[in-house]
C-alpha cells in the first residue's frame, strides 16, 4: 500500500472518528445548569471543548486504522468474505 492511500484512508477514518465521538460529554445550559445567552439554542453545547474532540477521535482512528492496516496485510477478511448472496447466476 502507497503512502499518499495510507494518508487517506486514515483521514476518512479520523474524519468518521472524529463525527462519532463528538457527541460524548456535551452539556446543555439545562444540564449544566447556566444561563442561557438571548438568541442561543437550548440544545446548543455550553462546554464544547474541540481539544478532547481531537484527541478521543485521533485516538480512535488510530485504533480503527490499525485494524484496518493489519487486516489488510493478513487478509483475515476478503471481499469474497462478505458475499451473502452466492455467486451471481451465469
Amino acid at each position: 500500500m502507497q503512502f499518499t492511500s495510507i494518508l487517506a484512508i486514515y483521514s476518512l477514518f479520523w474524519v468518521l472518528s472524529a463525527f462519532l465521538v463528538l457527541p460524548f460529554g456535551v452539556r446543555t445550559p439545562d444540564e449544566s445548569g447556566e444561563d442561557m445567552v438571548p438568541g442561543q439554542a437550548h440544545s446548543a453545547p455550553s462546554n464544547f471543548r474541540p481539544g478532547k474532540v481531537l484527541i478521543r477521535a485521533t485516538i480512535l482512528s488510530v485504533v480503527l486504522f490499525g485494524l484496518y492496516y493489519t487486516n489488510y496485510v493478513n487478509g483475515w477478511i476478503g471481499p469474497e468474505d462478505l458475499n451473502f448472496f452466492g455467486r451471481p447466476p451465469e
